[in-house]
């Protein structure tokens, strides 16, 4: 179903970039402050950062559609209480998650340089350490399905952004005592190349 679902959002960009009254490709970068909800997790807010590319595919004057790649860092330390909840031995507090993200927000311009942005995203766990909660294959999940909000403001070929990223999945793969779920707030600037 996610395969299906993903070329039809292929096909469908494809199609809107061909059609498009303007077309942009860029790169850009910045910083995630992120906390993962649940008793098993401290309640703070950690930094990490943020890289990747995006695609502006203008479908109007006003909207336009905008389809990015990033590679995401998350940092988290457990609570407390994860000991008790899961009782497991060799384990690790502080959490590293890498996620391959794929957000595709539609951007609402009220003006020259204003863009409201609103839009799913998809997170795929990169991670390849198999120890538990050392870097998060055995116990995440390996997908994460967010909402995404933000403003972007355009200068030239520079965009300047702030979002906030809502997690809808419940990560958990271990068993279902505790559901965590992902927040983050991204601020970043990109660069139009093209």
């Amino acid at each position: 179903m996610k395969a299906k679902l993903l070329t039809l959002v292929v096909f469908v960009l494809i199609f809107s970039a061909a059609n498009a009254q303007s077309f942009h490709l860029g790169i850009k970068g910045g910083a995630n402050i992120n906390k993962l909800t649940g008793k098993s997790f401290k309640d703070e807010f950690s930094f990490g950062y943020h890289l990747g590319g995006f695609a502006e595919i203008g479908l109007s004057e006003k909207f336009s559609v905008q389809p990015e790649v990033v590679f995401n860092e998350f940092k988290q330390d457990t609570s407390s209480h994860f000991r008790d909840i899961y009782q497991l031995n060799n384990l690790s507090t502080n959490i590293k998650l890498n996620y391959l993200s794929i957000p595709i927000l539609l951007n609402y311009k009220p003006s020259s340089i204003l863009s409201l942005q609103l839009g799913p995203q998809f997170g795929i766990l990169m991670n390849q350490n198999e120890k538990l909660l050392q870097n998060g294959k055995d116990a995440f999940k390996k997908g994460d399905f967010s909402m995404v909000g933000g403003v972007q403001l355009k200068f030239s070929s520079i965009r300047v952004y702030g979002r906030y990223a809502l997690g809808l999945s419940n990560l958990n793969d271990i068993d279902k005592q505790d559901k965590w779920k992902s927040q983050s707030f991204q601020l970043g600037v990109g660069l139009a190349i093209l």
